[in-house]
């Protein structure tokens, strides 16, 4: 098959994303995608540039719009305004959207903040395609939950059974994880003090607050333990950034964000525990990629996460409260549990080079 990908952010995790779908899919790729900022203007103006650009890029590839068997975009596009402006035979190919995130449930710190135009989008976006494939079940229910409520504050000519039609073509595509996270089988012990991980945004919604003031309580308790702070760091990114810095100096063996694909390897093979305090997770990749390099998690017992590890091992690995997650922290400190077979088991389901036959065999079936 030749499928047309449009990214309207293509970078980040969406482009993490499409790199390894490419990669490791068996069909042919055409990839036109835009550098990932101003997230409001991709979504208003993504789908003109891609309709405009399309004919070129074909040309290019020597293609004419009839050798196109699929579109695939994702969730930062108008599909609707899209399949309005795409030359013929394009507008009537199948379509199918991949929602990384959703303009409806993503936490703001001010909810009178919220401009629901993006979150119509996203409707009329699920409504105009043929297939709509989230990340995690969660993001799914969640995003029609919210469909429903929006829906009911129209004053009126409030259209019926709008989440019952989008949930017809709904259906869960986990994110793939890279074969290299595979590499090396972590052994049954690796360090002491243990070193525990963040390798998540540096934004409010991934709520490093409670994460550094439980490390703050640990280090004034006495309690030993390395840390490591990576993830993708922002001109203005939460101050507890910057007092955890200083007061967790001792404990600190890498702080700051790591571009090298090897060297963010070697930080998650160095870690033993990773821990998330989100208050908002619409898959886990951080979290997946730290399992799958050795490292027990420590993550909520709500969002995704649920979802992400086998039901057997939630007593050991989710927490219901900041005392809770102190207190099973404090415990991995003092000795390391042993990482279930039955988790590493689960996370290495998602592996591209087991996770990809689905996505072809979903492509082709559309």
């Amino acid at each position: 098959m030749k499928i047309l990908v449009f990214e309207a952010y293509d970078g980040g995790s969406h482009g993490h994303f499409l790199d390894g779908l490419i990669a490791h899919s068996s069909h042919d790729y055409i990839r036109l995608g835009m550098p990932p900022r101003k997230w409001k203007w991709r979504m208003r103006g993504a789908a003109i540039y891609f309709a405009r650009k399309v004919s070129q890029l074909l040309a290019e590839n020597h293609l004419r719009p009839n050798d196109i068997d699929l579109i695939f975009t994702s969730d930062m596009t108008s599909v609707s305004d899209l399949r309005a402006l795409l030359p013929e035979p394009l507008k009537s190919t199948s379509l199918v959207c991949y929602f990384h995130e959703n303009q409806l449930t993503y936490p703001l710190e001010d909810e009178s903040l919220r401009d629901y135009q993006y979150g119509f989008t996203n409707i009329t976006s699920c409504l105009a395609a043929d297939a709509v494939w989230f990340n995690s079940r969660y993001h799914c229910d969640s995003f029609l939950r919210a469909t429903e409520d929006l829906l009911k504050k129209m004053p009126d000519f409030a259209p019926d059974n709008i989440t019952e039609t989008i949930q017809q073509n709904c259906q869960i595509m986990p994110l793939g994880l890279e074969p290299d996270l595979f590499v090396s089988v972590p052994p049954p012990f690796q360090h002491h003090p243990p070193t525990i991980l963040w390798n998540h945004r540096w934004e409010y919604d991934k709520n490093p607050d409670d994460f550094f003031e439980t490390l703050f309580d640990l280090q004034r308790s006495g309690v030993d333990f390395r840390l490591i702070v990576a993830g993708q760091s922002f001109r203005q990114s939460p101050p507890i950034f910057d007092a955890a810095k200083k007061i967790l100096s001792n404990q600190l063996t890498h702080f700051g964000y790591v571009a090298d694909r090897q060297s963010y390897l070697g930080l998650l093979r160095s870690s033993d525990i990773i821990v998330s305090t989100s208050i908002h997770e619409f898959f886990g990749l951080s979290v997946l990629e730290g399992i799958a390099s050795g490292c027990r998690p420590l993550v909520p017992a709500r969002l995704s996460y649920p979802e992400l590890l086998p039901r057997e091992v939630h007593a050991q690995f989710l927490y219901n409260s900041k005392d809770e997650l102190r207190n099973q922290l404090i415990s991995f400190c003092r000795e390391l549990p042993n990482l279930p077979t039955i988790l590493q088991e689960k996370v290495a389901q998602l592996s591209w080079t087991n996770l990809v036959k689905h996505y072809d065999e979903a492509f082709e079936r559309i």
